[in-house]
């Protein structure tokens, strides 16, 4: 599943193909993965040119003159860049032509991505954006902030990382990756947590995703970036599918468990 590191991958590379192409025709394969009427944004887009992409959380912004597209790859959403001519293939449901005869397509194979049209004065107005928390990368995101979040829940505070609304963008590996770093048991209840283990979450979690944004993501199952770019950063993961093997701090076996249906591998002597 693309993660923040992923998805800023996915925007820095497409950034590189596709800005400042008049765009020709718009055209949708499976009409539910648009949250609007086809016809509509069609006429938004044709004729203009995405003159920046930007990103809240896992949420790509395509920037025109006027609007944003909001695109979110969910479990694994891809962007390719064909030629026009080439056919169109399975699992491709959404295509952009520009005018150099180069085609971006969608491609999603369990069909979960959403794309929304908004008007650039009222992005803070989509739901999907209002609630995003604060970034692992962002200054903003500081050990009282986070203190406050967690305090009250008697959640794992495995749990809560995934929360988007807590700190946006962390995803399942990176939480992993993150408790282990700041040596913090996933299943610590968030109401439990000191403002010096919320300090080390932070510190950890802007590391782990800056070094992660730097070696392109993590390439893991299905996810790759899909536009030539392969992420490096799997080679540095500490627990995430390391299930029984050894520990690099203290050789004991990594162990995994399920926390709210979702994996969770940690070391449960160092993170005790």
């Amino acid at each position: 599943m693309p993660e923040i590191a992923e998805v800023e991958t996915v925007r820095n590379t497409l950034k590189l193909r596709i800005l400042n192409q008049k765009i020709v025709d718009f055209k949708v394969y499976y009409q539910p993965i648009l949250m609007d009427e086809e016809q509509m944004v069609k006429k938004s887009l044709v004729g203009k040119e995405f003159i920046d992409i930007k990103r809240i959380g896992k949420w790509l912004l395509f920037e025109t003159d006027t609007h944003y597209l909001l695109s979110h790859l969910r479990m694994e959403g891809k962007y390719f860049i064909k030629n026009k001519k080439d056919p169109i293939e399975k699992h491709e449901h959404v295509e952009f032509l520009f005018a150099d005869g180069m085609s971006m397509r969608y491609h999603d194979t369990r069909k979960f991505g959403r794309m929304k049209l908004v008007e650039k004065e009222k992005l803070y107005e989509f739901e999907g954006i209002q609630k995003q928390g604060i970034e692992p990368i962002d200054e903003r995101l500081t050990k009282e902030y986070l203190h406050e979040k967690v305090r009250k829940h008697h959640l794992p505070i495995k749990t809560l990382l995934l929360d988007q609304t807590i700190i946006s963008g962390l995803g399942n590996i990176y939480a992993n990756e993150v408790l282990f770093d700041a040596k913090i048991s996933p299943k610590k209840l968030g109401s439990s947590l000191t403002l010096k283990e919320c300090e080390r979450i932070c510190s950890s979690a802007r590391k782990i995703i800056l070094k992660a944004i730097e070696m392109g993501g993590t390439t893991i199952r299905s996810y790759t970036s899909s536009l030539g770019v392969t992420g490096r950063f799997q080679q540095c993961l500490k627990v995430h599918k390391r299930e029984n093997d050894s520990c690099f701090i203290c050789n004991n076996p990594i162990k995994m468990i399920r926390i709210g249906g979702r994996s969770t591998y940690y070391c449960p002597h160092c993170q005790k």
